[in-house]
């Protein structure tokens, strides 16, 4: 079963004859394939974060859900905003399923702004360096 067949068909809506079975794999199973995390690890990506393959990344035993990420990013970046439309998940499992990704080496992704990665650092220092460079521009 692919990941368009478990999620249902665009266009498709749920109705009264579909079995309840159905309709609660369909509510349950995202948040399944994330191993129930509703987070990435180490990072949070934001909604314009491009994504690409890397070439030569092979999408073997990966699940579907993944396998389909590195479909739609194999041609042309892909936010990950669009993975969620593209793939009807929620937005919070497309970000775990990005990282995860990307740490396995199958994508890069690229951000305009950093992306929070655990360092320790305080919002006070980012903001320091804000006002510093704020300041060197007033300066010319």
């Amino acid at each position: 079963m692919t990941a368009e067949e478990s999620y249902g068909t665009p266009g498709r809506h749920a109705d009264a004859a579909d079995d309840g079975v159905e309709y609660e794999a369909r509510t349950v199973r995202p948040y399944a394939v994330t191993g129930g995390r509703v987070r990435a690890a180490n990072s949070d990506l934001p909604l314009e974060a491009l994504v690409e393959v890397i070439p030569g990344s092979a999408p073997h035993g990966l699940p579907p859900e993944k396998r389909a990420i590195l479909q739609h990013a194999a041609h042309t970046f892909v936010s990950v905003a669009e993975l969620s439309a593209l793939l009807r998940l929620p937005l919070g499992v497309v970000r775990v399923l990005v990282t995860d990704l990307s740490e396995s080496q199958h994508i890069r992704v690229h951000t305009s702004t950093p992306v929070s990665v655990h360092t320790g650092q305080s919002p006070a220092l980012s903001l320091s360096v804000l006002e510093s460079v704020l300041n060197g521009i007033s300066a010319l």
